[in-house]
């Protein structure tokens, strides 16, 4: 059995938060239509520009709130949100690859609610995994590199038994358990610091299980955690 906990140093931090999570099981995430991916980014491109609706980029308030947030505790100069950077290339029309269906999906959902979106491969997990402040010893090697360079202490981070999983929240992912093409079972979620953009939450919760089922196969269950609510069994 596997467990995520979302630790109480998290939630003295930010004690209005929520976390979205799908869980996904047995899923055929191998691709099959790259276009119709493609499509789907192009699509979700055109609606993120909607949230961006003051010039000055960092003004808008969907990158605004997540600058505030990462205030809130030490990170690596230049770390930004997921989102930020998903509209920042976007604002700047560049155009986002596919990768692969799952991570596809979730850009796509990402990009349409200006929220932050990540995903793991469930069965690369070792133990629960937890949403909490960095110890800073942490094991993490990235995309592009093979030394590791652990979090900062304090740093919010998501961690197993093995060492940390993504940084600053969504902001850098661990290689260790990203979803691949093979990955059958996943772990996704979604975060929330802002309570006025609760119902655009709820809403990427229900489509991003949705749109999963229905091109990827499996089963997938929705659960929203918070500070009365810190806890879910994934496997």
């Amino acid at each position: 059995m596997k467990d995520f906990i979302i630790e109480d140093d998290f939630w003295s931090l930010f004690p209005n938060a929520k976390i979205g999570v799908v869980i996904c099981q047995d899923i055929d995430n191998s691709i099959k239509d790259e276009d119709k991916y493609k499509e789907s980014i192009l699509n979700a491109e055109k609606e993120a520009l909607k949230h961006l609706q003051n010039d000055e980029f960092s003004s808008n308030q969907v990158i605004k709130v997540w600058r505030e947030t990462f205030q809130k505790f030490k990170t690596k100069k230049g770390a930004r949100s997921s989102i930020e950077a998903l509209l920042k290339r976007v604002n700047n029309g560049n155009h986002l690859g596919t990768i692969n269906p799952l991570v596809d999906i979730y850009n796509c959902i990402s990009l349409k609610y200006a929220l932050p979106c990540g995903g793991e491969d469930i069965d690369k997990f070792a133990g629960n995994i937890r949403l909490t402040k960095a110890v800073g010893n942490e094991d993490f090697i990235t995309l592009g590199t093979d030394k590791s360079e652990p979090p900062y202490e304090g740093e919010i981070v998501y961690k197993d038994n093995e060492g940390a999983i993504c940084r600053c929240f969504n902001w850098r992912e661990s290689v260790r358990t990203m979803l691949t093409e093979d990955t059958k079972n996943a772990f996704l979620c979604i975060e929330l610091v802002d309570e006025t953009r609760t119902e655009y939450f709820e809403n990427a919760l229900k489509e991003l299980s949705e749109t999963i089922q229905v091109n990827l196969g499996g089963s997938c269950k929705l659960f929203i955690l918070d500070i009365n609510n810190k806890q879910v069994t994934i496997q």
